[in-house]
């Protein structure tokens, strides 16, 4: 394989707050949107010729990635005027393809790890993974290591492999779309026109951003691997367990503890006496305040937390700020998707320029929009839509 297809077109309304301003593959964690640990994935298994198919929000993408030359890949973009369905993306890049390429969702994080073996494999395949909650995807039944069938969210998984949604695929594919909106229906017509597909199963790292609380498990899954970069300025009576990753221009001041994984960005100021606990990650130009007790949370850029706080199993996007002595602490919380419904252990999920008053807590599992003002002492549980005024 040397090329690959990055699906990155949808608009991912169930991660909202969070992709009311960004496409889901733009989502930052751990300093970096998720789209480019897959590019980075893809070109350090040899694939550099990517062709990503953009719709919603697609200037965000062009902007970060550009040519793809930062990168060290060649990007081709192509638009997805109506976001329909992954074989309607898939058509879109039917003049811009070769003769065999990988398909890859754009909002899942994996590594080289990953897919390390199908790089190698012939058309037609399909990657595979053991996973807990089968029920999620679409649940693959095998006959030795060929599919059968891909039976998507059923309410009784037969097994718990899955499709990745990540293919390896030939120009034949297009013969097989058609009026199909889905690949796995597109790949369904492929076997009872008589192809036979593998299932090629890793047990590398993969995980989907589908609901708001799935940027925890992608945070925790990216620190593990990260190194002990100490850049900026450390106060005297700072202790650091790595690993530990600061940037440029941070201040660590004095009586503050970190243990690791923990990512911090350029530009920051953390304490004095501020606790970041793993796994946790914090972008660029943000202030954690003194005596702040911060773990298992993605923190953005340009939020500032007043003296304080205490977070935990927490999302945070870029601008808010928190008064002092604000609360989010984790625990088992029945959050509504739609039509569905979740039993999740989490802290609060926090959208972007909300200003929260001091004293405020946050109930297990509150959902808050975007541009939201929160009076101080209250208290804050459910969903708030955009720009919701508590009083």
């Amino acid at each position: 394989m040397r090329q690959a297809v990055i699906l990155a077109a949808g608009e991912g309304k169930r991660l909202r707050p969070f992709t009311v301003n960004k496409s889901k593959v733009m989502l930052p964690v751990a300093g970096k949107p998720i789209l480019s640990y897959i590019i980075e994935a893809l070109t350090e298994s040899g694939i550099r010729n990517i062709v990503i198919v953009v719709g919603y929000r697609k200037e965000q993408i062009f902007n970060y990635f550009g040519s793809g030359e930062s990168c060290g890949a060649a990007i081709t973009y192509v638009n997805q005027d109506k976001q329909v369905g992954t074989a309607y993306a898939l058509a879109q890049t039917k003049m811009v393809t070769g003769s065999d390429f990988l398909v890859l969702p754009g909002d899942n994080l994996i590594t080289k790890e990953t897919i390390a073996h199908f790089v190698n494999i012939e058309p037609v395949a399909v990657l595979a993974k053991r996973v807990e909650n089968p029920s999620r995807y679409g649940v693959l039944t095998l006959e030795g290591n060929l599919v059968k069938s891909i039976v998507e969210k059923p309410r009784e998984a037969r097994s718990n492999i899955v499709s990745t949604g990540i293919y390896a695929l030939g120009r034949d594919v297009f013969g097989f779309i058609g009026d199909k909106l889905d690949i796995p229906d597109v790949i369904d017509g492929m076997m009872a026109g008589g192809y036979p597909v593998k299932a090629v199963e890793t047990d590398g790292t993969w995980l989907d951003a589908v609901y708001p609380w799935d940027l925890l498990s992608i945070n925790d899954a990216i620190l593990s691997r990260i190194p002990n970069v100490l850049a900026g300025t450390i106060e005297g009576n700072v202790a650091i367990n790595p690993p530990v990753s600061i940037g440029g221009g941070t201040v660590i001041h004095s009586g503050s503890y970190m243990n690791g994984p923990v990512v911090i960005g350029s530009n920051c100021e953390i304490g004095p006496s501020a606790v970041i606990m793993g796994a946790t990650s914090i972008g660029d130009n943000t202030v954690i305040s003194s005596f702040c007790h911060i773990s298992n949370s993605v923190i953005g850029s340009d939020v500032t937390i007043g003296p304080g706080c205490i977070i935990e199993d927490s999302v945070i996007d870029k601008g808010t700020e928190l008064k002092g002595r604000f609360t989010a602490i984790r625990g088992v919380a029945d959050i509504k998707v739609d039509d569905e419904h979740h039993d999740v252990n989490v802290g609060a999920m926090l959208g972007e320029d909300c200003n929260i008053g001091a004293g405020v807590v946050a109930q297990p599992g509150v959902i808050v929009g975007n541009l939201c003002r929160i009076q101080p002492l209250k208290v804050i549980s459910g969903r708030l839509p955009d720009r919701s005024l508590v009083v």
